[in-house]
């Protein structure tokens, strides 16, 4: 087995996933295609993850706000997230990448919701790389869902809530990246996000490689982060 390129510092990285239609339209191709790209990317830089020794990967897949796309398209983005884990499980299982879903996935058909609870459960112990994909996820509500479990429990404060977040048992987000050009963070991970280094690309997702990803945590080793200090 060939030894593991491991860059240190980065931890928990995670990527807004964007720019799949636009790749799609410079080439007068359709939409469909370029989420179809999209997938492969999320292929390579998956694997890329974990050579480059990523403890955490956190994608944005399936946003709250993407329903209001039209219903053809978000047909195409569930038969799309269908096929990757049919094809792609039992590799991700093999190399001891555990899957985890943050966001509420159960809004989804019933056939998708039984696949993706199996690939929970089958990944379940694997100790490698955390694999976060955000399904019908928006980060107002992961706030006010885990606000509302805080309150029960006790006193809020911000340990109590970060507590009751999705992503409670990840490390702490370290940087945040989004392709695409466009420099928002469009309600993913506000809360995680409040310390975490930002990096924003104008490489549209499909075109994103494992080498950007590895420039990305070079630079990342490079900035010295302050948390509010000098």
């Amino acid at each position: 087995m060939a030894k593991k390129d491991v860059v240190v510092g980065a931890r928990h990285v995670a990527i807004i996933m964007d720019g799949n239609g636009r790749w799609a339209k410079k080439r007068h191709l359709p939409r469909a295609l370029g989420h179809q790209r999209g997938v492969e990317a999320v292929r390579r830089i998956v694997r890329g993850a974990r050579e480059l020794g990523l403890e955490a990967l956190t994608l944005y897949a399936f946003s709250t706000e993407n329903w209001r796309r039209p219903e053809d398209e978000v047909s195409d983005l569930m038969g799309l997230m269908k096929r990757f884990i049919m094809s792609d499980l039992d590799e991700f299982a093999a190399a001891g990448v555990r899957l985890k879903i943050i966001g509420d996935y159960r809004a989804f058909r019933p056939d998708l919701v039984e696949l993706i609870d199996g690939a929970v459960a089958k990944t379940a112990a694997n100790t490698g790389t955390t694999l976060a994909v955000a399904l019908n996820y928006g980060a107002q509500d992961e706030i006010a869902r885990a606000a509302t479990k805080a309150a029960a429990l006790g006193p809020i404060t911000a340990e109590s809530i970060s507590a009751q977040l999705d992503t409670a048992d990840m490390p702490p987000l370290d940087l945040l990246i989004r392709t695409s050009g466009e420099v928002r963070l469009s309600n993913f991970l506000l809360w995680q996000a409040a310390y975490a280094e930002m990096m924003f690309t104008e490489v549209l997702w499909p075109d994103f490689t494992v080498e950007h990803l590895r420039e990305a945590l070079d630079d990342f080793r490079n900035r010295e982060r302050r948390y509010g200090g000098r």
